[in-house]
């Protein structure tokens, strides 16, 4: 799934590629990805719907 998120190493919103849907302790659904240009994970909280 492709999806912008921001990276806290880079202070800027980028633009992931191949993130991974899963799910938090709380049940809450997220997307996990690589930044393209640092290596560090950015996630993304996805709405309840």
């Amino acid at each position: 799934m492709d999806f912008n998120g921001y990276c806290v190493k880079c202070r800027k919103k980028r633009d992931v590629k191949g993130g991974t849907i899963t799910k938090t302790t709380t049940g809450r659904q997220m997307v996990k990805g690589t930044c393209p240009v640092c290596g560090t994970t950015v996630t993304r909280f996805l709405p309840n719907k």
